[in-house]
């Protein structure tokens, strides 16, 4: 399952969606917005995205962690829009019969979340500035797509 979404992510319902009787590992992984970067304060973060080619990309990152993984069920949900310090960013949530397999397809699946999908992040830090940020795609304080919300 995947999902873009500008609401709350609801971390009970994505563990709900990959426990099954025949797994013997469930992972969860969340990524939340931390107060500083750096040495930099952060007030809060913006992300924005394509829709279509994220949910397409997140798509493929689920159908490739199945065929590189014995995984039973996978739920990838990322948040889009305005989060504050310490919310809840983007989750990551798998199953399979033994935990090796779990805790080693969901750090691939993260990682690779990070580097290819298209999702940016802005930094608005407690000092006025602001920098968007893709660490995949190497844009830093560059352009990005303003109105893909």
């Amino acid at each position: 399952m995947i999902e873009l979404t500008q609401q709350p992510i609801d971390t009970e319902t994505v563990l709900c969606t990959v426990r099954s009787p025949a797994a013997g590992a469930v992972v969860l992984f969340l990524g939340t917005v931390r107060e500083i970067t750096g040495d930099a304060h952060t007030h809060f973060l913006e992300y924005s995205a394509f829709p279509e080619m994220a949910l397409a990309q997140l798509q493929q990152l689920e159908q490739e962690a199945c065929a590189l993984f014995p995984l039973i069920h996978v739920h990838l949900v990322h948040r889009t829009g305005r989060l504050d310090p310490g919310e809840v960013s983007v989750a990551v949530a798998v199953s399979s019969a033994h935990r090796a397999a779990a805790f080693t397809a969901g750090q691939w699946l993260i990682d690779n979340l990070k580097q290819r999908v298209p999702i940016w992040k802005k930094e608005h830090y407690a000092d006025g500035r602001d920098e968007w940020q893709h660490p995949g795609m190497g844009l830093t304080a560059g352009p990005a797509p303003e109105a893909a919300q």
